[in-house]
């Protein structure tokens, strides 16, 4: 069951139930518009996950500024977008099963769908779902650039599949899935340009062998908010993926620039709001954000503004706080604002964002694909 929102617009933001998940609409929009500015210049068009955000509207303000479609990992993800009026989705992602597959297929009467696939038997049961309801879906062949995660190997194997897809009825060839998740999260510059240098190996090693086939290849598309400069830098990407950008979270606060510097050229503006629920001894408090609010997998959450209190660990309900030595003493009710370790499955357990602005609650927008897992 949806909950309802855990604020009304116009509320204060000293209003708003905790634990609640909250967007600064300043530094979102200029997030946006950084990304689309960069892609622009870089020549590369843009498709922004969805997987982050969860959301038809945030999309939809994505698309307003020039994004040419939406990414998707979940048929059920692709379905919301599409419901919220999202008409270019594509699925960077393998889908395997009848009813699933039925619903891809039933989905690309509505819109335009792509799915990738990196292995024979999916395209052959790609084709009986799209005869089945009479529609066409574009399929990308998903190469392995380095992840060790789903995909073909370069060169002649991914040639192979194109040939089987072009042979299809009902599928088109859309291109190549080039995207290298770990490289993400690299810390350094240098080695995650490097990573990104030796994935573009595998996919300049496929162009050519698709080249030598006689074969046209539609598009590349990959990559991601920690590594998007790298891909387009290539020439060889023509589409960018980035989720994250839009918010940001502490995992990517530990990436560095060129300099060596924290990469700042996006701000965090996603946060959970928190509030102290106990305080049971000096130095010591407890807020109402825990592992059913903020995901920890990539670390736990930052406090943001309070550089004197650390969020020390996490039960289901509870994270428990450390006040430095001598700072200002945390009191019942008092707000924490956390930044997430990882803003992707940090969304995915929320059914609101509340959009702030000033100081007041400008907007309530739903995740409307929240738990869309299939």
């Amino acid at each position: 069951m949806v909950q309802p929102p855990p604020a009304r617009v116009g509320d204060h933001v000293d209003d708003i139930e905790t634990p609640a998940l909250i967007v600064d609409l300043d530094a979102f929009e200029r997030n946006l518009k950084i990304m689309q500015e960069t892609a622009d210049r870089l020549g590369v068009k843009l498709r922004p996950h969805a997987k982050t955000h969860k959301s038809p509207v945030v999309a939809m303000r994505q698309m307003a500024l020039g994004a040419v479609g939406q990414c998707c990992q979940k048929v059920g993800e692709a379905e919301a977008m599409v419901d919220g009026g999202i008409l270019d989705v594509l699925v960077s992602n393998e889908v395997v099963g009848r009813r699933k597959l039925d619903r891809l297929a039933a989905l690309a009467g509505r819109a335009r769908i792509g799915v990738c696939v990196d292995h024979p038997d999916q395209i052959s049961a790609l084709a009986e779902s799209v005869a089945v309801f009479d529609t066409r879906i574009e399929v990308l062949v998903e190469i392995d650039v380095g992840a060790g995660r789903c995909g073909v190997a370069p060169g002649e194997p991914a040639v192979e599949l194109v040939k089987a897809i072009e042979a299809a009825p009902g599928l088109s060839f859309g291109g190549l899935q080039a995207y290298h998740g770990s490289a993400q999260h690299i810390r350094g510059w240098g080695e995650r340009r490097q990573a990104i240098r030796k994935a573009a190996d595998g996919v300049k090693m496929t162009k050519d062998a698709l080249a030598a086939a006689g074969i046209d290849c539609p598009r590349v598309t990959g990559a991601g908010t920690g590594s998007f400069e790298f891909e387009a830098e290539t020439g060889l990407w023509d589409e960018i993926q980035c989720g994250s950008y839009a918010f940001m979270d502490a995992d990517y606060g530990r990436n560095f620039d060129e300099a060596g510097d924290p990469v700042s050229g996006f701000r965090n503006s996603l946060f959970v709001l928190a509030s102290v629920m106990s305080a049971p001894a000096p130095g010591r408090a407890v807020c109402d954000a825990g592992h059913k609010s903020s995901a920890i997998d990539s670390g736990l959450p930052a406090v943001h503004g309070r550089a004197d209190v650390t969020y020390a660990g996490a039960s289901d309900e509870h994270g428990s706080l450390v006040v430095g030595a001598g700072a200002e003493a945390l009191g019942l009710g008092d707000k924490v604002w956390l930044i997430p370790g990882h803003c992707d499955p940090t969304i995915n357990l929320h059914d609101w964002f509340v959009a702030i602005r000033g100081g007041r609650v400008e907007a309530l927008w739903p995740v409307a694909a929240r738990g869309a897992l299939r």
